[in-house]
C-alpha cells in the first residue's frame, strides 16, 4: 500500500519564502599595550540548516532580524590574550540559498548542518593594529526558500493538482471548480512498501506570463529548482482561466508550461518530466486523450496551434503519460508506480554517470602517473650516458 503525508502552510499569508536580515561581526578586543597583549576576535555570524524550523519562524522569533556575533575579550594582565567572541548562529530550514544584498551568493543550505559564514568578527588589537581592535563586518542579508523535492507539480489553476493529492492521499486540500485553488506552496511525501519515501511540491497554479511574474509567478517557479522531477498536470478537456482568455487544448497547455519555465530558466526543462492527464472521467476524454498523445509524438507538425512568441525551443519528451481521473481514482496506482520508476531510473543513471567519471579520473591519473615515470627514466638514462 502507498500512502502519501502532507505537509500544508496554513495559508498563503502566513507562508514565508524570503527573509531580510541585519547581520554584524563582533568586535575585536582591545590589546594590552604595556605588556604586549592581544585582544580577542570578535565572533562570527552563521546560518546553519537545521530541522523543524521555518522562515517564518525566525522572523517571528527576531522581530527586529539582527544578529550581532560577541564581542572579544580585552587583553588583561591575567589573560594576554583575549578569548574570542562568541558565535552567532541563525537556525534556517534546509533549501535555502543565502544571498548579499547586492545579489551575490554567499552560500546554499542543502543538507542539515550546512554553514554559511555571513558575516566575520573584527580582528583584536594586536602589536600590529596599535593595539586597537576592529570591528566586523556588516551587511543586510536575504535567505531565499526554495523548497528541496524530489517531483514537483506543474499546471495551471484548475487543472486537478490539488485534487490529485486528494486522491493520493487522506489530504483535504481546498477544492471547488474556481481557478486558484492552492494559494501556496505544499510539500507532501509518499511512502512505498519498502519504506522508500519521494517528496512532491504542489504548487500554486501558473498562468500565461509566470515567467515575467505575473500571478507570483517568479515566487512560485524558483520552487521548480530544486525538484528533481517534473510533473506536469493538464486537463484534458483543455483549461480557460477567464471568459476574456483565450481557450488552450492540453496539448497547448503542456508547451505553454514548457515555454514559461524555459522563459524562466532555460535549464528546468531538461529536467525529467512526466504528463499527467486528468479529468479521463470527461465524455469524450479518450479521443480527446489519443489526439494529444499524437500531437506530443510529432509536436512540430501542430505549432501553428500557438502564438509564435509561446512556441517552445525545444519540446519535452515525457517519461510518461499517464491518464488518471483524481475524482473516481482511475489511474492513480499506476502513478505512483510510474513516478516510483522514473525516479529509480534516475538515480540508476546519476550513479552510473558518477562511476564513469570516477573512473575516467582514476585513468587520467594512471597516465601522468605512467607520463612521469618515463620521464623520470629518460633523465636517469641521460645522465649514466654523460
Amino acid at each position: 500500500m502507498v500512502h502519501i503525508s502532507r505537509i500544508c502552510f496554513r495559508k498563503y499569508g502566513n507562508f514565508v519564502d524570503n527573509l531580510r536580515l541585519y547581520v554584524r561581526g563582533g568586535t575585536g578586543g582591545m590589546a594590552l599595550p604595556r605588556l604586549g597583549g592581544h585582544g580577542g576576535n570578535g565572533g562570527n555570524v552563521w546560518v546553519v540548516a537545521t530541522k523543524n524550523t521555518t522562515l517564518k519562524k525566525i522572523k517571528d522569533k527576531y522581530p527586529l532580524k539582527r544578529f550581532v556575533g560577541g564581542s572579544g575579550a580585552n587583553s588583561s594582565v591575567r589573560a594576554l590574550k583575549g578569548d574570542k567572541g562568541k558565535d552567532e548562529e541563525i537556525l534556517a530550514p534546509v533549501g535555502i540559498t543565502v544571498t548579499a544584498d547586492d545579489g551575490r551568493i554567499l552560500g546554499e543550505l542543502n543538507a542539515e548542518g550546512d554553514r554559511v559564514l555571513v558575516a566575520k568578527g573584527g580582528s583584536g588589537g594586536t602589536p600590529y593594529s596599535s593595539f586597537e581592535p576592529k570591528k566586523g563586518q556588516v551587511k543586510h542579508i536575504r535567505l531565499d526558500l526554495k523548497l528541496i523535492a524530489d517531483l514537483g507539480l506543474v499546471g495551471f489553476p484548475n487543472a486537478g493538482k490539488s485534487s490529485l493529492l486528494t486522491a493520493l492521499s487522506n489530504a483535504t486540500p481546498q477544492i471547488a471548480n474556481y481557478a486558484f485553488t492552492t494559494l501556496r506552496p505544499e510539500l507532501g511525501k509518499v511512502a512505498y512498501p519498502d519504506y522508500k519515501q519521494i517528496s512532491i511540491a504542489d504548487l500554486p497554479g501558473l498562468i500565461e506570463g509566470a515567467h515575467l511574474n505575473r500571478g507570483m509567478g517568479h515566487k512560485f517557479l524558483k520552487h521548480v529548482e530544486r525538484t528533481k522531477h517534473l510533473l506536469f498536470v493538464v486537463d484534458v478537456g483543455g483549461f480557460q482561466l477567464a471568459s476574456k482568455t483565450p481557450f488552450r487544448s492540453a496539448f497547448e497547455a503542456v508547451q505553454l508550461l514548457t515555454k514559461e519555465l524555459e522563459l524562466y530558466k532555460e535549464e528546468l526543462v531538461s529536467k525529467p518530466a512526466l504528463l499527467v492527464v486528468n479529468k479521463m472521467d470527461l465524455p469524450e476524454a479518450e479521443d480527446k486523450l489519443e489526439e494529444l498523445k499524437e500531437q506530443l509524438q510529432n509536436p512540430e507538425e501542430f505549432t501553428d496551434l500557438l502564438p509564435d512568441d509561446m512556441i517552445p525551443k525545444s519540446f519535452i519528451t515525457f517519461r510518461h503519460v499517464v491518464p488518471i481521473s483524481a475524482l473516481n481514482g482511475f489511474g492513480v496506482d499506476h502513478l505512483k508506480s510510474c513516478i516510483r520508476l522514473s525516479l529509480d531510473e534516475y538515480a540508476a543513471m546519476e550513479t552510473s554517470a558518477m562511476h564513469q567519471e570516477k573512473l575516467q579520473a582514476l585513468r587520467q591519473q594512471s597516465h601522468e602517473c605512467f607520463r612521469n615515470e618515463d620521464k623520470i627514466s629518460l633523465s636517469s638514462g641521460v645522465g649514466r650516458t654523460q
